[in-house]
């Protein structure tokens, strides 16, 4: 099912006899026990002010067309979302009403926040077939909520996204890279840590064999303080290089996509953590394919099939997300990492608000049956 408008897909849902599996692009890779509905057909900025640097989009529009009309203002979404599909494999067009529900933020989350900080308001429609907005028609069953703050971040499971209003940023004058080589996990950790703590704004820190320090803003600037930034972190003994703009550009948009894992088998799973803590958790997964990101705060691991990764990390302060796997791992496994007692008490109370029917995405974060394989 692809409904064309908000006054469809209210209908659909509201005459929905069981489960619905809600689908944006379809570009992640996930598929959930219920009846498909996508928002794809519900596409078009219907208003965009460069001025006042904002935007408003219907869900299934496609990221690239945002991405686009924002270039020809030279404005970009500063949170960059990922694009799934070299990772996942999957078909399909990202879109800004699945980037923002499921809160796809990119490496420069650590500088200027998430996709849900970028997020102004939203409509969607919840498991009853009302229509929600924020700012205009308040429900008694969401009286006292941040919609968007529920919304960014739930995937789906809570309501169906129609439309969202986002902040967007200028793209700056241009950008670079240091580059520093030769340093071990727990020493690219500690120098991405004292990068982040320095003066210099740095906008990207991630560590795939070599650790990547990313600079933005006007030319003069980028030039010193990417020299203020190397003299900073000499003590660290690596070789240090400076990448231009271009090719800058180039190798976060391989970080952001994790394309670095693309042509390998295995699972792959992303772990949210403590950055001191990463090189430990890196280590005790055994995984020799690995990339930080966020300062080490965010890691891709790339492990053999079938790996049960959070039984072999046991616990730690964080969560582990399967990100790609076969459908008889992730039904075995789960995909969303299991929610602390009180966190599921409160999740399910929500559902039970916006969803008392239990038919958005059943069981995707916790909610009842994940069944990738089945349909």
């Amino acid at each position: 099912m692809t409904p064309q408008n908000e006054e469809e897909l209210a209908a659909i849902i509201r005459d929905a006899k069981g489960p619905l599996s809600i689908r944006g692009g379809g570009t992640r890779g996930l598929s959930v026990f219920g009846e498909p509905l996508s928002t794809a057909g519900m596409t078009g900025i219907t208003l965009y002010e460069p001025g006042a640097l904002t935007m408003v989009a219907q869900a299934g529009t496609p990221v690239a067309q945002i991405e686009a009309a924002l270039a020809e203002k030279n404005q970009r979404l500063a949170f960059e979302p990922m694009d799934h599909r070299a990772l996942s494999g999957a078909d399909g067009t990202p879109t800004i009403g699945g980037a923002i529900a499921a809160n796809i933020s990119g490496p420069r989350r650590i500088a200027v926040g998430a996709a849900r900080d970028f997020t102004l308001g939203v409509r969607f429609v919840d498991g009853s077939g009302e229509i929600i907005k924020n700012g205009g028609r308040v429900m008694k069953n969401v009286t006292g909520y941040d919609l968007v703050k529920l919304m960014s971040g739930a995937c789906g499971t809570l309501g169906v996204l129609t439309e969202v209003s986002f902040k967007v940023l200028p793209v700056p004058e241009t950008q670079a890279t240091l580059v520093l080589r030769g340093l071990t996990d727990t020493d690219a950790v500690r120098a991405m840590a004292r990068a982040l703590g320095s003066p210099f704004e740095v906008t990207g820190a991630a560590h795939d064999g070599e650790t990547l320090l990313r600079l933005e803003g006007f030319e003069a600037s980028v030039t010193y303080r990417a020299q203020a930034l190397r003299d900073a972190l000499v003590e660290f003994g690596a070789e240090i290089i400076v990448m231009d703009a271009e090719e800058s550009a180039d190798r976060w948009r391989g970080i952001r996509d994790v394309t670095t894992f693309a042509d390998q088998s295995g699972d792959v799973w992303r772990l949210s953590c403590k950055p001191s803590d990463g090189p430990a958790l890196a280590k005790r997964a055994g995984a020799e394919a690995r990339l930080f990101d966020w300062a080490g705060g965010l890691i891709w691991l790339c492990v053999p099939e079938g790996t049960d990764l959070r039984a072999d990390l046991g616990e730690f302060d964080g969560h582990a997300t399967l990100v790609r796997a076969s459908p008889e791992t992730k039904r075995r496994l789960n995909v969303f990492h299991p929610e602390a007692p009180g966190v599921a008490r409160l999740s399910q109370g929500l559902r039970d608000r916006f969803d008392p029917r239990g038919i958005l995405n059943p069981g995707l974060m916790g909610g009842g049956r994940y069944a990738d394989d089945i349909h």
